[in-house]
């Protein structure tokens, strides 16, 4: 695999992981467009190992202090019991996402990944969260999630499998739908991504395990990890200061365009 394909394709995966734009889609729309050979197994473990990292570092005093809390670490203080039930509100909302992937990724992979499936997902989606984004009512901060709103979440996590729906789009989105704010809804997102992105990774890594790293893939391998790593970093950074403010009507635009030209476009290759 040559260095800028993997370079332009950790930056994609940067960028596409936390942005509710899905990365899935975005991963397979660039060799199909570009005509680059599919970088496998292999090269994907680089990509979510780096987005991983993003994730995880960015958030690391959040898990701590929630973990610490549901350990029953320290002093009891409202504080504490806030963070406890949100520690296991997300171990609850992460249980779709995983039973969704263990039963369904491997089919998905190998039947799903069109992209006339994609550029529907990415309308679907789009429109969805359009009208979640529209919503009278985004008052409720994280600290305020409920159970109902964590499998609610979850179970949108659970359909993030098909490709063009994105994770963090799909997440976002039904937090809308249950009236967090939009930085809520992006916090609780990103927060929920961490376990089963490290689901992921173990899985894949050790699928890896078996084929091993082939020599040519030792510097793309690291390329990927680092870049998509640095990228998502700052993408989170970005995003969390963004919806403080802003409203998600940017990524709603940007699905429902690139969903009509993905249509477009293979409408013309079939027919040219």
């Amino acid at each position: 695999m040559p260095l800028y394909q993997a370079i332009i394709l950790a930056v994609v995966q940067g960028l596409t992981e936390f942005l509710p734009i899905s990365s899935t889609a975005h991963l397979v729309l660039f060799p199909w467009l570009l005509g680059w050979k599919d970088p496998g197994l292999t090269f994907d473990v680089a990509l979510h190992a780096g987005t991983l990292a993003a994730v995880a570092i960015y958030f690391w005093r959040v898990w701590v202090r929630m973990a610490a809390a549901a350990l029953g670490l320290g002093t009891s203080t409202e504080t504490s019991r806030v963070e406890r039930r949100l520690f296991w509100f997300l171990v609850i909302g992460t249980i779709p996402g995983g039973i969704a992937g263990f039963l369904f990724e491997r089919a998905v992979e190998e039947k799903l990944r069109q992209p006339w499936l994609i550029a529907v997902s990415l309308i679907v989606v789009g429109l969805l969260m359009w009208a979640g984004d529209r919503a009278e009512s985004h008052d409720k901060p994280i600290e305020r999630t409920s159970l109902a709103d964590s499998l609610w979440i979850g179970a949108a996590q659970a359909l993030a499998i098909i490709p063009g729906v994105s994770r963090s789009g799909a997440t976002m989105t039904a937090g809308l739908f249950r009236g967090l704010t939009r930085e809520a809804s992006a916090r609780f997102s990103f927060l929920l991504a961490t376990p089963i992105i490290t689901g992921a990774v173990l899985v894949k890594g050790f699928e890896l395990r078996h084929t091993g790293l082939a020599a040519d893939m030792r510097l793309p391998f690291a390329a990927g990890i680092a870049v998509s790593g640095l990228v998502g970093y700052l993408l989170i950074a970005f995003l969390m200061r963004y919806l403080a403010h802003g409203t998600f009507r940017i990524f709603v635009i940007y699905r429902l365009a690139l969903g009509v030209v993905v249509l477009l476009l293979g409408w013309f290759l079939r027919h040219a």
